[in-house]
């Protein structure tokens, strides 16, 4: 059933590309067992509630290989929104698979984040999904420092996050990889595909670094699987970045592009554009599956999901359920906090100490007021973060009221963030939910 499973991922990603004549079909076809083995057996994430505010946060940093998600959304039963009759629609259906990359589909190249019930984050430039991830982990940190309680251990999720050799060549991803090893960042979790290959050829036209040596100086642990198909070696090594506690972990995975393609597998005609019908049906019949069968999900394939990464999120989501209707009990003040930063609304008094600044002769440096604005705000504002790129004392953004701090390793629930001299994508952390539907709705719904 295992296998059963991994190749239908497999054979709806080459299907879809098929039909759109358009995508890259050979990385789902080679981390199939990769998504399977994490989301089915790891990954703590309700697909009944895709907003729950504790669940593992999944990033495709290499969004070109989306197909590689939407088969798995599609195939876990992740729905979207409440229909009028109560029953959810299917964030991913079947025929939603099959008009990938069309106008207005949830399927879009790319994934992004608000269109498809889960997806975390939008990813298109490579880089850009690690970058935003290590915000994701930061934020979880900062939010288990600042909300949990003895005996209410509301915050704990890790986040996983798929990167390409693309993403490795990227400088946005070195500063983010430095910067989450500086700050101890454990349950972050990348998992590098080594496939070799990109749309030019092989990747030694242009790369050949240790990736390994680099992630060790910036202070990460990291594993190593030679073979992604080997998926007791794949939870292994999950295994060990559960067991981590202080430092982010990079597992580097070797694959195969476009897996089980008789002519194209480990090639660059993979990577970038629809593998053709024939060379479609000669890799459906390396996996065993029927040649001239499209969009085939075989009976059990979902059934399977649902009994293990399904019925693992409901039980962990209804247990975080009911843990937070106590939380609110005996911690009320926090509850509402909690509850108004999900909804994106702003504390009550958030105002009430804005300085006023005379309009007269004798006047007040902008950065001065700007600085003496923010301060009064934070100090009502809990949530509220910032740091300035080495910067505060220019810009006078340093958060300095009683009670602010740093936020580091050593103390996860401070105000001002030290990011060095870097412009990075993180600085938008995902403390919350963005979307409509979270703003509607209470972090227990």
């Amino acid at each position: 059933m295992e296998t059963r499973c991994i190749n239908t991922i497999r054979t709806l990603a080459m299907d879809a590309v098929e039909k759109a004549n358009s995508g890259h079909p050979g990385t789902p076809m080679a981390l199939a067992p990769l998504i399977y083995t994490l989301w089915q057996r790891f990954l703590r994430f309700d697909p009944s509630n895709p907003l729950w505010p504790n669940r593992d946060r999944f990033v495709l940093s290499n969004g070109h290989a989306s197909m590689l998600l939407y088969a798995t959304l599609h195939l876990a039963g992740v729905t979207s929104v409440e229909l009028p009759d109560g029953r959810r629609a299917a964030a991913v259906s079947l025929a939603d698979i099959k008009r990938f990359r069309q106008l207005g589909s949830p399927c879009p190249g790319h994934p992004e984040y608000g269109r498809t019930a889960g997806v975390e984050t939008t990813t298109g430039p490579l880089g850009q999904g690690c970058g935003t991830s290590v915000g994701m982990a930061l934020a979880a940190r900062w939010l288990g420092q600042h909300f949990n309680r003895p005996g209410y251990g509301l915050f704990d999720y890790r986040v996983f996050a798929v990167c390409s050799d693309g993403d490795m060549m990227e400088g946005v991803t070195s500063e983010a990889a430095s910067f989450a090893g500086h700050q101890r960042l454990s349950n972050l979790c990348w998992i590098y595909d080594n496939n070799r290959i990109t749309i030019e050829g092989d990747t030694d036209l242009a790369f050949d670094e240790d990736v390994a040596s680099r992630f060790r100086a910036y202070g990460w642990n990291v594993e190593r699987v030679d073979d992604v198909n080997d998926t007791q070696r794949l939870a292994q090594a999950i295994e060990r970045f559960e067991a981590e506690t202080d430092r982010p972990t990079l597992i580097i995975v070797t694959s195969h592009i476009g897996f089980g393609a008789p002519h194209k597998q480990d090639t660059n005609a993979a990577h970038g554009e629809a593998l053709g019908e024939d060379e479609v049906r000669l890799a459906k019949l390396s996996y065993g599956w029927p040649q001239d069968a499209q969009f085939f999900v075989p009976d059990g394939v979902r059934e399977q999901f649902a009994a293990g990464l399904g019925e693992r999120g409901r039980r962990l989501r209804k247990a975080w359920d009911d843990r937070f209707a106590a939380y609110c009990s005996s911690h009320p003040r926090a509850g509402e906090e909690l509850m108004a930063l999900q909804r994106r609304q702003l504390p009550k008094d958030w105002a009430a100490a804005l300085p006023v600044f005379a309009s007269d002769a004798k006047a007040i440096a902008t950065r001065n007021s700007s600085g003496k604005v923010l301060n009064a705000i934070a100090a009502r504002y809990p949530w509220l973060i910032g740091g300035a790129a080495d910067l505060a004392p220019s810009t006078k953004t340093t958060l300095s009221f009683t009670g602010a701090g740093d936020l580091e390793a050593a103390s996860a629930g401070g105000r001002n963030l030290h990011f060095g001299v870097a412009n990075t994508p993180w600085a938008r952390s995902s403390m919350d939910c963005r979307c409509r539907a979270c703003a509607r709705s209470a972090p227990a719904s």
